[in-house]
């Protein structure tokens, strides 16, 4: 048996599909930042049976870059996806220990690269534990290498160069993840020599309000929210903090059937630190 899921997973689905015999599943946690509490349950005391660990801070992160969760190359990408045991076949569900956080952004990386059969765990983690599912602590596992073969898409990240070109375009929306203390520069940026702020004709729409004890809200509210602010706009661009929640506003643009977005990886660590960049508080 095999399956195929491209935006989100229920743990009940999930539940029933643990023996598909191409189901790979992830976990993409990093440590918790800003306002987020440790999670209870993490990696690896608690682990979904048979999760691989989806180093996105570390082999999933370019680390070269002085900026964090930068993308990496194909070629690292689909050097360490195959250690994972990644084939071009495989189902992927990707989850993470706060609900919806970091999981999103392996889900982009995923797609950025060719990759379309790849789905997040709604509730991730913290659902999957108090509806008691089956979890362990995690265990080293033999892994027989795959043969995932990175294709990459290109707009599917974007650099600063290009944010500045569209900030102006009236057929481009660029959506902020953040909270709206820091987009409108009323709480200081966690991060040393970063501007508070947001980018001059950006709207606001903080991943938060996106979801609902951990999990995605209905469809039809993804939609209205979206819709709110981008009108009859669907050219996207998202940017948050560094890279993470802006890829939770993405999954639910496309879940949504926007097509043409866009995640700035750099986000405001990038655009907050140069100061030849516009900033605004209003």
């Amino acid at each position: 048996m095999s399956i195929t899921f491209k935006h989100i997973i229920t743990p009940e689905q999930l539940l029933s599909n643990l023996e598909a015999a191409n189901l790979i599943i992830l976990d993409a946690s990093i440590p918790p930042v800003g306002n987020n509490p440790a999670p209870v349950c993490q990696w690896p005391q608690y682990a979904i049976a048979n999760a691989r660990r989806f180093d996105l801070e570390g082999l999933f992160s370019d680390q070269q870059s002085d900026l964090p969760h930068t993308m990496v190359s194909a070629e690292a990408f689909t050097r360490e996806a195959r250690k994972l045991g990644i084939n071009q076949d495989s189902q992927i569900v990707v989850y993470d220990d706060l609900g919806i956080f970091s999981s999103a952004r392996a889900w982009w990386m995923f797609k950025a690269m060719g990759f379309d059969n790849v789905a997040v765990l709604d509730g991730g983690l913290p659902l999957w534990c108090q509806k008691q599912l089956p979890q362990a602590p995690a265990t080293t596992q033999e892994i027989t290498q795959g043969n995932f073969i990175a294709s990459p898409r290109g707009g599917y990240f974007c650099d600063y160069h290009k944010v500045s070109q569209v900030l102006t375009d009236t057929d481009v929306t660029v959506m902020d993840a953040r909270g709206a203390p820091r987009f409108y520069g009323k709480e200081a940026e966690p991060r040393a020599g970063v501007r508070s702020g947001h980018m001059p004709g950006a709207v606001n729409l903080p991943y938060r309000e996106l979801l609902s004890d951990g999990q995605f809200k209905t469809k039809d509210e993804l939609q209205q929210k979206l819709r709110a602010l981008t009108g009859e706009k669907n050219s996207l661009v998202m940017t948050c903090g560094s890279g993470i929640t802006a890829c939770i506003l993405a999954l639910a643009a496309d879940y949504c059937g926007y097509r043409d977005i866009s995640v700035y990886d750099g986000s405001w660590s990038e655009w907050g630190q140069k100061l030849n960049l516009p900033v605004t508080c209003d």
